[in-house]
C-alpha cells in the first residue's frame, strides 16, 4: 500500500517511468536534465474518482490530447504514443490500489546543450489530494486576491500550452496570495483583463448568466472549465466567454473557479468584497453537485467522459439524466421522452 513520507505526504508505491512501473524511491530525474535545469517539459493534471463501478478517469482522452497538443506548440512529439500513455495510466492507479487520486502526466527534456538532441522522458505518478485548497471553509468557499503578477503574455510564452516552466508565473502570484491571508490568486493579462487562477479558470454569475474569460485572454483551455461550460447550459443557464474585469468580480452575485485539482470551488470574496449572493451561490451549488454526480458516474448522459480502471463497457443502470436542466433518474426518462413527443 502507498506509504506515507516524513512531512505527512502519502505517496505511491509505484511510478510509471518510460514505460515501466517502478518503486517510488527509484523514480529519479538527473540533476542536469533541461526540464530541472530550465523547465522545458509539459505535463497534465487528471483525476481518478470513486465511483460504484469502481476506479475512473475523468476525461482521460482530452487530457492526453491537450498534452499531445502541448508538445506540439514546443515543438517535440511525445516520446510515447497516446494509447501507450492512456494505459499507462490505468495501469499506474491500478497498481497503486488508489480508488480517488490525482494523476499527473509529464514529459521531461533530459540533459544535453542541444535541445534538439535531448532525449525525452515520461513518468506517470499519482497520490491522493483530497483537498486543494486548505483555507477553504466547511462550504469549500475560498479568498481570492487579484494578484500584481500578471499573467504572462502569450507573445513571452504560449499560454495554450500547459509547460511546466510556464508556472513559476502563477506560483509567485499563489505565494503572493497566501503570505497575505488569501488562499487564492486571480491574475491580469497585460491589458487588465482576467486572465486565470493560479491552477483554476475563473467564473462570474451577474443576473442569472455565467461568464468565463475566452483563451485569448490568456485563460487555459481547462478541461474542467469545459466541462462546467457544457453542464451549465445543460441545467438552463446561459453561458457567455467573454472578457472581465477585476470590478465584474467585485459585483458579480456569485464566483467560483474550477479545475482538476480544485473541482468546482466557490469564492468568498475576491479583495475582501463578498459576491451578493453568497458562497456557493445556487448556481455553483447547482453545478457542484451535478459535477459530482458526473465524476461519479451516476448521470449517464456524460458516461462517456469515464474510463473505468477496471474496464468493462459503460452501463446506463441506475444513472441519471438531464433534461430541461433536471435531473431525472434513468427508469422514469422514457416518459419524460414520450411527453415531449
Amino acid at each position: 500500500m502507498p506509504e506515507t513520507d516524513q512531512a505527512g505526504e502519502q505517496h505511491p508505491d509505484v511510478v510509471w517511468m518510460d514505460g515501466e512501473l517502478v518503486p517510488f524511491a527509484e523514480a529519479n530525474v538527473h540533476v542536469l536534465s533541461n526540464g530541472l535545469l530550465y523547465g522545458a517539459g509539459v505535463f497534465e493534471g487528471v483525476r481518478c474518482h470513486a465511483t460504484d463501478r469502481g476506479p475512473a478517469v475523468f476525461r482521460l482522452d482530452d487530457h492526453l490530447r491537450r498534452l499531445n497538443d502541448s508538445m506540439r506548440i514546443y515543438l517535440a512529439a511525445l516520446p510515447h504514443p497516446v494509447e501507450v500513455l492512456a494505459h499507462g495510466v490505468i495501469d499506474t492507479v491500478r497498481a497503486n490500489g488508489y480508488s480517488d487520486c490525482y494523476v499527473r502526466p509529464i514529459v521531461w527534456m533530459g540533459p544535453g546543450l542541444d535541445p534538439l538532441a535531448a532525449t525525452l522522458h515520461t513518468a506517470i505518478a499519482c497520490w491522493p489530494w483530497e483537498n486543494y485548497h486548505a483555507g477553504a471553509d466547511t462550504a469549500g468557499a475560498i479568498r481570492v486576491k487579484v494578484s500584481s503578477f500578471s499573467r504572462v503574455d502569450a507573445n513571452a510564452m504560449p499560454t495554450a500550452a500547459k509547460a511546466t516552466g510556464q508556472y513559476l508565473n502563477t506560483f509567485l502570484a499563489k505565494v503572493d496570495a497566501l503570505l497575505a491571508g488569501y488562499d487564492e490568486a486571480v491574475l491580469l493579462n497585460s491589458g487588465g483583463m482576467v486572465a486565470d487562477g493560479t491552477a483554476e479558470n475563473v467564473f462570474a454569475v451577474r443576473d442569472g448568466v455565467i461568464t468565463t474569460p475566452p483563451t485569448v485572454d490568456g485563460a487555459l483551455g481547462g478541461i474542467t472549465r469545459d466541462t462546467v461550460i457544457v453542464l451549465a447550459r445543460a441545467l438552463g443557464y446561459e453561458v457567455r466567454e467573454a472578457s472581465l474585469r477585476r470590478s465584474d468580480l467585485y459585483v458579480a452575485d456569485e464566483v467560483f473557479l474550477t479545475g482538476t485539482a480544485a473541482g468546482v470551488a466557490p469564492v468568498r470574496d475576491v479583495d475582501g468584497r463578498p459576491p451578493a449572493a453568497g458562497a456557493p451561490g445556487p448556481a455553483t451549488q447547482a453545478l457542484r453537485r451535478l459535477y459530482a454526480d458526473v465524476v461519479g458516474g451516476r448521470v449517464s448522459d456524460w458516461a462517456h467522459w469515464l474510463h473505468y480502471v477496471d474496464g468493462g463497457p459503460v452501463g446506463r443502470g441506475d444513472c441519471q439524466h438531464v433534461v430541461d436542466g433536471a435531473l431525472i433518474a434513468a427508469p422514469l426518462l422514457g416518459a419524460v421522452i414520450d411527453e415531449r413527443v
